[in-house]
């Protein structure tokens, strides 16, 4: 079965940092284009980064200058680098294929408050 995990959510000031994991099974990261999304309450999920195969990175607007997505082949596993946190960062954070190829994991909680 094919699943993604993602871990490294938690509470910070806002202006601290996170660093979001996604770790892969039964599927190889590697070999796809990938993505964070993240669903604020009562609001829909967004696209916040992509990371394509090609290299190329994609960022929200919000966001650009201040997270990193990368990868780390060895340890099929992608990552969110977090920096000068918001408030309005503040949601459950999924990582997927671009296409969300895959059933969406419990997501990773993430609160910027002071």
């Amino acid at each position: 079965q094919v699943h993604l995990v993602e871990s490294g959510g938690g509470s910070v000031q806002p202006g601290g940092s996170l660093r979001l994991s996604c770790a892969g099974s039964g599927i190889i990261l590697s070999s796809k284009n990938m993505a964070w999304f993240r669903q604020a309450p009562g609001q829909q999920r967004e696209l916040v980064a992509t990371l394509l195969l090609s290299t190329r990175t994609t960022y929200k607007n919000s966001v650009k200058g201040r997270f990193t997505i990368s990868r780390e082949n060895a340890d099929n596993t992608v990552y969110l680098q977090m920096n000068s946190l918001r408030p309005e960062d503040t949601a459950v954070y999924y990582c997927n294929t671009v296409d969300r190829q895959v059933q969406w994991g419990q997501g990773t909680q993430v609160i910027v408050s002071s």
